[in-house]
């Protein structure tokens, strides 16, 4: 009975989160663009923030740094964000932006990565389409690289992207829970005008 009545209680969540889509919100299979007013929603400033979306993690690392330059540990497996990460399929991959590049939005329906920032920063927006999540239709901007070394778990259902900040090129290094499938990857475009993510300079 208790499970029976967790089932329909989450049906009945379901129906009402469908009921209340806000306008220009439209399916992506068992995900939902959702609509959202022009901004960058809630800045991330602490690692434990209660802003953050549901499911996200962030993990500051450890630079270590002398006269020759700067290092640090990507991961070590099966300990960190990336526990879980199964051994036989997890990816390590890395892309260099130059500035003011933007990549924009990704999704995934299975796969979670890992985000760390190597070089240079990143203004990084994530977007919560999962229609169950309690962070539905939720924005997130991090600022991150070598000001602000963090790691990002990002789970599956949760759009992310990026633009590269400051003078120099940025080097993101991401680790990926499953090898690269094109039929797990889906898109949205940087401006969607239902995530309406405003990517300009933020005049204070």
């Amino acid at each position: 009975m208790e499970t029976d009545s967790h089932t329909a209680r989450g049906r009945r969540r379901r129906t009402a989160r469908r009921a209340a889509m806000p306008p220009g919100a439209s399916a992506i299979g068992p995900l939902v663009v959702p609509g959202c007013s022009r901004g960058i929603g809630e800045v991330i400033q602490r690692p434990d923030s209660p802003a953050l979306i549901d499911g996200v993690k962030a993990d500051p690392y450890p630079l270590f740094s002398d006269d020759r330059g700067y290092f640090f540990e990507v991961l070590r497996s099966g300990r960190g964000l990336t526990t879980g990460f199964p051994t036989e399929t997890t990816q390590v991959s890395a892309t260099l932006s130059y500035p003011d590049t933007i990549k924009a939005f990704h999704y995934h329906g299975h796969q979670s990565d890992c985000w760390v920032p190597a070089h240079g920063m990143l203004q990084v927006a994530l977007v919560d389409l999962r229609l169950d999540s309690p962070s539905f239709g939720r924005r997130n901007t991090l600022y991150l690289g070598v000001l602000r070394p963090w790691q990002l778990l990002i789970p599956p259902g949760v759009a992310h992207g990026y633009k590269a900040i400051g003078p120099g090129p940025a080097m993101l290094v991401y680790v990926t829970s499953r090898f690269y499938n094109p039929i797990d990857e889906g898109r949205v475009a940087f401006d969607d005008p239902r995530i309406n993510y405003d990517w300009a300079v933020q005049h204070k």
